[in-house]
């Protein structure tokens, strides 16, 4: 019995032609199938447009532009421009720590370990993000982050092991965020825990430029979903 959905697949559609279809993806869904969850994109978007093959792939955790293909003509050309890196995708995402990234480029070697972390490790393969601040508060930053390459988890590992986690980012080195890092003398109440006011990895696809086969440029640009404005609105207000 497959779990009802707060959104509907053909509501998160915000660029469709003849060749692909582009959605603004929640957070808390699967990009493929998962063993962990019988509801993803992948099948969702099969009983939208039988045929539809999704073409990369975004964290359950992470918000944004996704591509999806309508044939295996679209699928191969969008794959090959991935390749040759010809497909501009930018995230943003808020992260621990003051920072003023000037379109500062970081490399690293990323290997996928067998509980599927990743590491930056020798045997890995080349991985390339360009990050710059957008945003600088007392305790945090709101950053860009231009993916060169597409790798499992590259902008979290990347930020991460360069003191700068992304909020909510257990698994690299980001902490949750609540109310009393932000806000001077904060109480709350005695027999109640305080609860994170994240929760998920605070990160967003937010814009994706590509050419089709026939070299139209498409170029999409998303809003932040409500848990992201409402981190930024907090942090704003309280900084």
């Amino acid at each position: 019995m497959k779990k009802k959905l707060k959104f509907k697949f053909h509501e998160a559609i915000v660029f469709e032609d003849d060749e692909y279809i582009i959605i603004d993806k929640p957070p808390f869904i699967s990009t493929l199938q998962d063993r962990f969850d019988n509801i993803n994109i992948s099948d969702l978007a099969k009983e939208y447009f039988p045929g539809a093959i999704v073409n990369h792939r975004l964290d359950k955790e992470t918000s944004g532009l996704l591509v999806i293909a309508k044939n295996e003509q679209a699928y191969r050309h969008f794959s090959i421009l991935l390749e040759k890196h010809e497909v501009h995708k930018v995230y943003h995402t808020i992260v621990w720590g003051t920072h003023q990234f000037q379109e500062m480029l970081i490399e690293a070697p990323l290997l996928v370990t067998n509980s599927g972390k990743v590491r930056i490790d020798p045997a890995g393969k080349y991985s390339a993000t360009i990050v710059k601040t957008l945003e600088v508060f007392p305790k945090h930053s709101l950053l860009e982050c231009k993916i060169l390459t597409g790798k499992k988890h590259q902008i979290r590992i990347h930020l991460g092991s360069g003191d700068a986690p992304i909020i909510h980012d257990g698994t690299y080195g980001g902490d949750p965020l609540f109310l009393s890092d932000l806000k001077r003398n904060y109480r709350g109440k005695s027999d109640v825990e305080e609860r994170p006011l994240s929760r998920r990895v605070m990160l967003h696809s937010k814009q994706l430029a590509f050419e089709n086969q026939a070299g139209k440029l498409i170029e999409l640009d998303t809003e932040y979903p409500s848990d992201f404005e409402l981190i930024l609105k907090k942090i704003r207000k309280f900084s």
